[in-house]
């Protein structure tokens, strides 16, 4: 599954640093989800979306590979 979050992130010129203690998680989960290697639960979707102000299908696109 695609996602957006490297370029939400960059767009609001937050490090990975600052969205993982944002989130409560670790950078490497942040590393991981950004390289697709990992795919949030449900509670970290909805997390991501709320600090990014937008929605989840705004993040995730299960479409692309």
């Amino acid at each position: 599954m695609k996602n957006y979050i490297r370029d939400n992130r960059s767009e609001r010129g937050m490090t990975q640093d600052d969205l993982a203690e944002a989130l409560g998680v670790s950078r490497q989960t942040i590393i991981s989800l950004e390289k697709g290697r990992y795919n949030p639960s449900l509670e970290l979707a909805f997390k991501l979306a709320a600090v990014f102000g937008c929605r989840i299908e705004e993040l995730f696109d299960p479409e692309e590979e």
